[in-house]
């Protein structure tokens, strides 16, 4: 109602700028139009990119250094977009603050939305991208969904590749290391009012990054957590907003206190399981039919469609080995199964680690022990949870072809 009301404002004011003839109608459905559908504008272009690389460089750190997210390169892409005039030229300059205003509506509002991607090296020396049209898609879909504009994946992903281009000496060689990319969009119309923001920026940072487990798989212990919700149906759950994170960093401080590295999210009165941490949720068992499953929450509104999830849902029917599924799961079904012996491995899935392997889950006063390699027993992780890591690996390192599309080399 805030924006209708505030777009009828403009239009009276302007038809009295511009006459009787103007109509208030035409003109919200053009501001509306223009400020969601990029393409009736300036499109985002690749081919406009302007490069002022810095003209420092600074110094790398060693591999064994390097810790996630606290080193950047020597440049960041950026582009700005404004309604009725669309995306303007993108720009690769060096790294460095933003100026943005107080009343900026991106620290008011949360108008924010992100990527997690990562640029790898291959033993030819290549750059390669892991599924980068699936991150564009859900980047797209995220901005769609807290108003910001839309862009076309395709010119995103060039600029991405020309970025890598020029700070390509801080993608870090070897298994297990990649350079970290967070594309990420922002409105940046100075207005305390709340409403669609008439301005926008996209901006793509790097950081050189080791493996999640540096020295061999950690199985971690969660705490489930019902009295505090991540998502819910409806909601932005499926959207990779900032607006999402802040508000589980308590309840996840509150697990570490109590021993807990990370929550398992539930959600309803039957306590469903959705996410682990950040993390989609994987289950492998035998179900009560006696069919060996890999379980994961459905696509229900709540949960993000993770690019591993996916990634992970296809190769595993692709094995054919047994059953896979998306459906709903709860923590009697857990713990039914836990009884029962039939739960075989359980691991949380997302692009900083591939695969997290869970070992306890607290829950209302009952541990549920969750078996990793019976066979090995100084082991930290499942037998399927390490032959999914090595496979994806494989692929995003260039030693494996994967599925059509899914390494792509810049």
């Amino acid at each position: 109602m805030f924006v209708q009301r505030t777009l009828r404002q403009v239009a009276t004011k302007a038809q009295t700028a511009f006459g009787p003839s103007f109509t208030p109608a035409g003109y919200s459905a053009k501001v509306l139009s223009s400020r969601f559908y990029s393409t009736a504008l300036a499109p985002l272009d690749a081919s406009k990119l302007e490069i002022n690389a810095s003209k420092r460089q600074k110094p790398l750190q060693e591999n064994s250094q390097l810790v996630f997210g606290k080193t950047f390169t020597d440049n960041m892409l950026i582009v700005e977009w404004e309604a009725g005039k669309g995306w303007g030229k993108p720009q690769i300059k060096e790294y460095g603050k933003l100026q943005l205003d107080p009343s900026a509506v991106v620290f008011h509002y949360a108008f924010e939305c992100f990527e997690g991607m990562k640029a790898y090296k291959d033993k030819a020396g290549k750059t390669r991208l892991f599924r980068p049209d699936m991150n564009m898609k859900r980047f797209n879909r995220s901005a769609t969904r807290i108003a910001l504009p839309s862009f076309e994946d395709d010119e995103l992903t060039k600029l991405i590749g020309e970025f890598l281009k020029v700070d390509e000496r801080w993608i870090p060689k070897g298994r297990g290391y990649s350079l970290y990319l967070r594309p990420t969009m922002i409105g940046t119309q100075e207005s305390l009012g709340v409403g669609a923001s008439n301005k926008a920026m996209i901006f793509v940072i790097a950081s050189p990054v080791g493996p999640y487990f540096p020295s061999g798989f950690n199985a971690v212990n969660l705490l489930a957590t019902s009295e505090k919700v991540r998502a819910w149906p409806g909601g932005t759950g499926d959207a990779k907003v900032g607006g999402n994170y802040a508000p589980c960093i308590r309840p996840q401080l509150d697990a570490n206190k109590e021993g807990y590295q990370q929550n398992l999210w539930l959600f309803g009165p039957d306590h469903q399981l959705t996410e682990v941490g950040t993390m989609n949720c994987f289950v492998y068992w035998k179900n009560e039919k006696g069919e060996t499953e890999l379980v994961t929450p459905p696509l229900d509104g709540s949960i993000l469609p993770g690019v591993t999830r996916d990634s992970i849902l296809t190769l595993t029917r692709q094995w054919g080995e047994f059953k896979v599924s998306e459906r709903k799961l709860n923590m009697q079904d857990l713990l039914k199964a836990d009884k029962e012996g039939r739960i075989i491995e359980m691991f949380g899935a997302g692009t900083a680690c591939i695969v997290c392997p869970i070992k306890k889950i607290h829950y209302n006063g009952t541990d549920i022990h969750v078996p990793l390699d019976p066979s090995d027993k100084t082991s930290q992780a499942g037998k399927l949870t390490k032959r999914i890591n090595d496979a994806i690996m494989d692929i995003q390192y260039g030693d494996a072809e994967g599925p059509k599309g899914w390494s792509v080399v810049v």
